[in-house]
């Protein structure tokens, strides 16, 4: 009875083996790899193509650094912010008198619609369909926020016609806590007598110094804040004028020769 089952067994393996040999399966087999391959081909080339649609996307100069378009040009349309600057009390008279020579700058030059509220003692800005420039209401602010510190006019304009300018505040505890006629003393070192330390610090760093009680104000670019404030703190700390002026002798020197 074991022989016949024996012999059955290899039959059954033989007709299962026959199918395999015909040419149809192995064809279909034979297409769908290529479907799968050309699909695969298409999803690898697809990002390749989306990154040459745009060559100028990115431009490189002659010393092989990019080049991008400015914020102006690219034509992009600036959003519709407000901003309000806060105007100290002592600050509101002399902002009415020169504000026939405020709004102009904001208006003409940024594009800016501004008005001074009494109410609240702000000047408010906000861009309009006519703002290009995306950083017109900072420039704006920064404008405005000059004024209120107590630099001049002229002095302000230069934060809306050049880019490298800054403000730089301190006060004067931060560098050395002082207290009544020491305090005094340390703000006379700092002005001169009729202002003379002071104008010899603007004048040979190329920066402006407001002195507002014991309050520091630096207009100017950051290396140029950087040797004021240095001037200013020895000052503070009980150096003598003389040895100041010498350093601000060489300071200038070294300036002229670099510009």
């Amino acid at each position: 009875m074991a022989a016949p089952t024996a012999k059955s067994k290899p039959t059954e393996k033989v007709e299962v083996v026959r199918p395999q040999a015909d040419d149809e399966d192995v064809m279909i087999d034979m297409d769908a790899t290529n479907q799968y391959s050309q699909q695969e081909e298409t999803q690898t080339e697809e990002p390749v193509e989306n990154t040459n649609t745009n060559p100028e996307a990115m431009v490189l100069d002659e010393s092989g650094k990019p080049r991008f378009v400015s914020a102006k040009e690219s034509g992009m349309k600036v959003k519709l912010e407000s901003r309000k600057v806060a105007v100290p009390p002592h600050r509101m008279g002399p902002l009415k008198t020169a504000w026939p020579k405020i709004y102009p700058p904001l208006v003409d030059h940024l594009h800016l619609q501004v008005r001074m509220n009494l109410r609240t003692k702000t000047v408010e800005m906000r861009t309009c369909a006519k703002t290009v420039d995306p950083g017109a209401l900072q420039k704006g602010a920064d404008f405005v926020k000059a004024f209120t510190l107590g630099f001049d006019i002229d002095d302000a304009i230069a934060l809306l016609r050049l880019d490298d300018l800054y403000i730089d505040t301190f006060e004067i505890k931060d560098i050395k806590t002082l207290h009544g006629d020491h305090l005094s003393r340390a703000i006379g070192r700092i002005a001169g007598k009729d202002g003379r330390t002071k104008f010899a610090i603007e004048n040979a760093t190329r920066t402006r110094i407001v002195l507002a009680d014991s309050k520091i104000h630096i207009l100017g670019g950051f290396t140029h804040i950087k040797i004021a404030r240095k001037a200013v703190v020895s000052l503070i700390l009980g150096s003598p004028p003389g040895k100041i002026y010498g350093n601000l002798r060489t300071v200038s020197s070294r300036m002229k020769e670099r510009s």
